[in-house]
């Protein structure tokens, strides 16, 4: 008679138990799963286009999800509780393929690390750190962010933790300030998103000419209820004049002219124009912001697209919305 070994059960908190179905990851699904899936999917298509009277061939994602709402009207506010009928792979998560050949042998170097493919991307980017390290000027990517930690993991598929993540950006900044990383912009690029460039919504004002050939640009600004109007003149001798007065004596305040300075001192053209303006209404604090704004609006026509979009994100090109509030009863 074999003996009988005592037998312990363990029990453990649901806490722990989720933590442990979240550590193993996303549920994993054969290729044979998921063909028989589209076989099933295609199948329910053409009987949803004859239900439909329509034409199975040309019947496409659009016309199913109208034909679901028309057959299952749903009142539920959460749309991914609704019924619907999409493709397997919009369904099903994207899932590495087999990482081992038939005797078990892994495809992959690090595959003992359990995230072969993040710390693939960390082994190339240290080569490149090396590979270029001698003197140079960087090149620097302007208009574009890194990708969230979302698309990161989406890209390698592969769950990463957010200090994985900071990690890996903490590398490719150090790529970015590494010289001839412009030689790698293409690997550095597909980490990046590119932003919608803002600062061509903006109307440039075109240069005008005076008789002496000489460039000059108009432009308005306002602000609260003041309004200002300046003709900002190229090859000055930077001479400022508000109101047929100079800018000294017509902001006695130092606040009010550092205001008025500021969009000039930015793009580096200090002492370059001279301005003449002519302002009206509210006080001097808001005169001043109503002036920025139009010597930063008339400096548009003499800048770059790259520093027209820094002046955008320095909140030089946006007006200042905020009103005097009413006298309270």
């Amino acid at each position: 008679m074999v003996p009988q070994l005592p037998v312990r059960q363990i029990y453990v908190s649901s806490s722990l138990w989720k933590k442990n179905l979240a550590a193993a990851g996303p549920q994993k699904f054969t290729q044979e799963f998921i063909d028989k899936q589209v076989e099933e999917f295609e199948v329910g298509k053409r009987h949803l286009a004859n239900m439909m009277e329509e034409d199975p061939e040309t019947f496409t994602q659009e016309d199913i999800d109208r034909s679901i709402a028309y057959l299952f009207p749903s009142g539920l506010f959460e749309k991914r509780a609704r019924p619907f009928m999409k493709h397997p792979e919009e369904i099903f998560p994207k899932q590495t393929a087999i990482q081992w050949d038939a005797k078990g042998r892994p495809f992959h170097f690090l595959f003992y690390t359990g995230k072969q493919s993040y710390y693939s991307l960390l082994h190339v980017n240290s080569f490149m750190l090396n590979a270029y390290i001698q003197q140079a000027k960087p090149e620097l990517l302007t208009g574009s962010r890194w990708l969230l930690k979302e698309e990161i993991e989406e890209n390698l598929v592969e769950n990463i933790s957010d200090q994985d993540y900071m990690r890996l950006i903490q590398l490719m900044e150090k790529l970015l300030s590494m010289p001839y990383c412009s030689l790698e912009k293409e690997f550095i690029l597909k980490f990046r998103k590119q932003l919608e460039v803002q600062s061509s919504k903006y109307e440039i004002p075109a240069l005008q000419y005076d008789p002496q050939g000489v460039a000059f640009s108009v432009a308005d600004g306002r602000r609260k209820t003041a309004k200002a109007s300046i003709t900002l003149r190229d090859s000055g001798s930077g001479n400022i004049t508000i109101n047929g007065r100079n800018y000294l004596h017509y902001f006695p305040v130092l606040q009010n002219r550092v205001q008025l300075m500021f969009p000039l001192l930015f793009v580096g053209m200090m002492g370059r124009f001279d301005i003449e303006g002519s302002v009206e209404g509210s006080g001097h604090s808001a005169q001043a912001g109503a002036l920025r704004l139009a010597i930063s609006r008339a400096l548009l026509s003499f800048v770059s697209e790259g520093e027209v979009e820094k002046m955008r994100q320095a909140g030089l090109l946006t007006a200042d919305p905020r009103i005097r509030e009413r006298k309270k009863p």
